[in-house]
């Protein structure tokens, strides 16, 4: 198993930063199909995220993002392009706070 660590610091506040935790879920169902679970909290917030041979969570605070993710032993020899693609989205998604809280959050 392979184990992913995903740290970046931000300055949105958890309204804005929820959005952008929003926007993020509904990438990770709609290209990875995952299955994702969003759970508010009053300083930090979850989502929980899981399909075949990947587990993990996203916990949003008002200064961080971070995220953990347990890779099954195939997905874990392409762990590497894996983190890229999930830094990538996530960078993209904090570089235009704008673009997300235009998605609608439940």
């Amino acid at each position: 198993m392979a184990d992913l660590h995903i740290h970046r610091d931000h300055a949105l506040g958890l309204a804005k930063a929820r959005k952008v935790a929003w926007a993020w879920a509904e990438q990770a169902e709609n290209e990875f199909g995952m299955e994702c679970t969003y759970e508010e909290g009053d300083a930090t917030d979850e989502v929980c995220f899981k399909r075949s041979g990947v587990t993990g969570t996203l916990r949003v605070s008002k200064t961080a993002f971070e995220l953990d993710a347990k890779l099954g032993f195939l997905l874990g020899a392409f762990k590497d392009k894996i983190e890229a693609e999930i830094v990538k989205n996530l960078d993209q998604l904090l570089a235009s706070p704008a673009k997300a809280s235009k998605k609608k959050a439940p």
